[in-house]
């Protein structure tokens, strides 16, 4: 069944150049016009009766306007959005109908001093315009980034789907992709402890497929029924609307505590997969069983898998509450730069293949939207590459308007009877249809699919469609029959057999989905020691922040079920005796298959182990040895690292002997978090002035603790000991994430600094029980 991959293209190579370019163009444009010229021509009758042209000056080149340097990369879905963008370059201001306006600085007056007018269509054009930009922001998954790229099929399975994206060996296909937080407001924080979204449109021939998942590949609630309370549950508490963008209150963990179904979902949400380092490292899942059928309606169930390029990496939760202060866009910014500097993220799209008569046999449902299938039982097939390999030139236009639904899918997926599912098939086209302003959002640009469509949809706020003819009915004559109905080269649902047992109305659920805690022990029990520690860490600040101890108890009194060890260790956090285990929904549930499974830890995708993307601090000022830094920064940017030159202030930098250079960041601006590893240099002079300075005592500090990789070249050694960075573990051995060396030797010293770096991060530096 497992494809073999077709020969993959190489990954770009890091180009500074083009954006050193942007930059100086950037400049270059803004520098052209020191001061704003017509200031002056704004005031008196003479100016308001023959108002001056507006300054312009002519753009260098055009990256220097550019919204994304990576719009070079065209797709047949790109190009489609060619006919909707637009560039103002060298063209006059003018109204929303095309009225060149003459004065943009004023409204209408009756004389200079006088009241406004009414009639000023300009001014009401502007400001009703402003009033309407913002939309209704999604009810969840409200703060997102998006970015365009495609879809690379490695071989056909055909055997199992007649799907478009499938179909070939290196079939293309357009993709635009969104990542998102589920909690939090537009305006949160990107690093808070949540879900997050992981959606892709697929521009097919035959229509649009939206594969709507998350970095998860449960969730806490089995049935739709449940999504609304779960929802309230978790977004700020309605009387004061506190917390934002956080779990860590009352009314979440009285509902989590009174639904057990929730606990597998919290195990995986309270674990680092909750604190992902960047959405370019982290999974992808469908969640949900679907289905495939193939051209001769044969049906397979399968679960979809998205398995990152840079392997699975995460943050710990200090670090991730300094990054919110430091950079709360610091997901959406690491993602927008990396495509911009050439470095396209890339996933493994997964199949895990199926049939009805495995499902039965499972100690599980595959129904139920709580549970997974291990990879023992069913192994992740390979079928094809995302490539995401341009950022989106206008936030609002595209990330923002883009509309995903899992009713959108394509000839050859289906759907099972997961009664999840079958509330977001409903609710995320009714959600569109509100937040977009109408049942046209599928007009909007982004939404519109490649294969045009032909319907008999009429009418609608906000439609841009124009049909021709008179019929807007079927069946018709007088349209000639047109646009007729496909048949079987459309799509046909699978015609799955409904057993007479079924066959009644009710409301309730299958035994099976009774058994709450088994796959949240097989998941804790996957863990590596550390991130044991980091989920009992997660609960037990969650949990800490409650006001009703009773909530915190019973909350406890479940992940007895899970793991003693887990419900001793968040017991003593807080101060409190291990409860009784509270009874369980199934008493007797069915052994498991498996009782640990590799995969389920991150530790699992280390990824390639190189550090391309990766960002690296090298600490400077003025006396340091410039030798041995330019070797540290010649060879991190040539394994493909983002190098930093952080001093106590922006300006020249002055080393002990050859050219000065200028700082790119502060210490003041760039904390610590914001970087994978750090680099410092030798020189006593500089390494002196260092040593005087508590913000790098704190950035050192702050890199050992979340175990980071650090450099120490000659004398900045003395900087280590003085932050009390030790080079050897608790246990005396040497610790492998720092690494000491000379300057004369400062070419080896990097090179095992960039193999250490590789990575990510050293957690044999954690010991004992550790914070969340």
């Amino acid at each position: 069944m497992k494809p073999t991959p077709v020969k993959r293209a190489d990954h770009p190579t890091q180009d500074s150049a083009p954006l050193a370019a942007q930059g100086a163009a950037a400049q270059a444009l803004a520098a052209a016009m020191p001061h704003n010229a017509n200031k002056a021509l704004e005031f008196g009758r003479e100016n308001a009766v023959t108002p001056p042209p507006g300054a312009t000056v002519p753009s260098p080149s055009p990256i220097a306007s550019a919204s994304t340097l990576s719009e070079v990369n065209v797709s047949a879905k790109s190009s489609d959005l060619d006919r909707a963008r637009s560039d103002a370059s060298g063209q006059v201001l003018t109204t929303n109908q095309g009225v060149a306006i003459g004065d943009n600085q004023h409204s209408l007056k009756a004389g200079l001093r006088g009241p406004t007018l009414l009639e000023d269509f300009v001014l009401r054009e502007k400001i009703t315009h402003f009033d309407h930009e913002r939309i209704p922001e999604r009810i969840v998954h409200a703060r997102g980034s998006a970015a365009h790229g495609f879809f690379e099929a490695y071989e056909p399975m055909t055997a199992f789907t007649r799907a478009a994206p499938f179909q070939t060996a290196g079939k293309i296909t357009p993709v635009f992709t969104r990542f998102s937080t589920v909690a939090g407001e537009r305006g949160s924080t990107d690093t808070a402890r949540d879900i997050r979204g992981f959606a892709v449109k697929f521009y097919t021939h035959e229509g649009n497929w939206d594969l709507v998942g998350n970095n998860i590949p449960v969730f806490f609630i089995q049935d739709a029924m449940k999504f609304p309370d779960l929802v309230h549950a978790v977004k700020p508490e309605p009387h004061h609307g506190m917390p934002q963008a956080a779990s860590a209150h009352d009314t979440f963990w009285d509902f989590a505590s009174l639904s057990p179904e929730t606990t597998h979902t919290l195990m995986w949400v309270m674990s680092d997969r909750g604190i992902p380092r960047s959405l370019r490292m982290m999974q992808g899942f469908g969640v949900h069983t679907y289905r495939l059928v193939n051209a001769a309606g044969e049906s397979h169930f399968v679960k979809f898998h998205w398995t990152p390029k840079l392997g699975t990496h995460s943050l710990v939760w200090d670090e991730a509450v300094k990054l919110s202060g430091a950079d709360s866009d610091f997901h959406r910014r690491d993602l927008w730069e990396a495509i911009e500097a050439g470095e396209y993220p890339e996933w493994e799209l997964g199949f895990q293949i199926f049939t009805e008569a495995q499902a039965e046999a499972f100690s599980f449902d595959v129904l139920d939207a709580t549970k997974l299938i291990p990879e023992e039982l069913v192994p992740v097939t390979p079928v094809g590459r995302m490539v995401l390999n341009r950022n989106p030139d206008n936030f609002f236009a595209e990330t923002e308007q883009v509309a995903f639904c899992t009713a959108h899918v394509v000839p050859g997926i289906d759907f099972s009877n997961d009664p999840l599912l079958a509330g977001r098939i409903h609710s995320y086209v009714d959600t569109q249809i509100t937040r977009l302003g109408g049942a046209n959002f599928h007009e909007i640009p982004i939404n519109a699919p490649l294969a045009a469509p032909h319907n008999h949809q009429r009418d609608g706020l906000h439609r841009r469609a124009i049909p021709r003819g008179r019929v807007a009915y079927e069946p018709n004559s007088l349209g000639g029959g047109c646009p007729f109905q496909a048949g079987t080269a459309g799509f046909v649902s699978f015609p799955q057999p409904v057993d007479e047992g079924q066959s009644d109305k009710l409301r309730g659920k299958p035994e099976k989905f009774a058994d709450h805690y088994t796959q949240a022990t097989l998941f804790y029990e996957s863990q590596t020691a550390v991130e044991k520690a980091h989920i009992a860490g997660g609960f037990r600040f969650e949990l800490s922040k409650l006001t009703v101890p009773a909530i915190r108890e019973r909350m406890v009194s479940s992940l007895v079920n899970v793991s003693e060890e887990l419900a001793a260790s968040v017991a003593a956090g807080l101060g409190m005796a291990v409860p009784p285990a509270i009874p369980k929904a199934l008493a007797n549930p069915a052994p498991p298959e498996v009782t640990t499974s590799t995969a389920l830890s991150l530790t699992a995708l280390p990824g390639s182990g190189g550090i391309r993307s990766r960002s690296v601090a090298i600490l400077v000022a003025d006396g340091v040895d410039g030798k041995s830094l330019a070797t540290a920064q010649a060879a991190l940017r040539a394994a493909g690292a983002t190098v930093h030159l952080i001093a106590p202030r922006l300006g020249p930098v002055k080393p002990a002997s050859g050219d000065p250079f200028d700082a790119t960041g502060t210490l003041e601006n760039s904390p610590a978090v914001l970087f994978d590893g750090v680099v410092l240099p030798d020189g006593a002079r500089g390494v002196k002035a260092l040593g005087t300075l508590i913000e790098v005592m704190d950035f050192i500090s702050n890199q050992h603790r979340h175990g980071k990789t650090l450099l120490a070249l000659g004398a900045s050694k003395a900087l280590m000991a003085q932050a009390g960075a030790s080079p050897t573990l608790a246990s005396g051995e040497a610790d492998p994430g720092i690494v000491i060396g000379t300057a004369a030797k400062a070419e080896r010293a990097v090179a095992d600094f960039i193999t250490a770096l590789g990575r990510h991060r050293h957690p044999e530096r954690e010991a004992g029980a550790l914070a969340p």
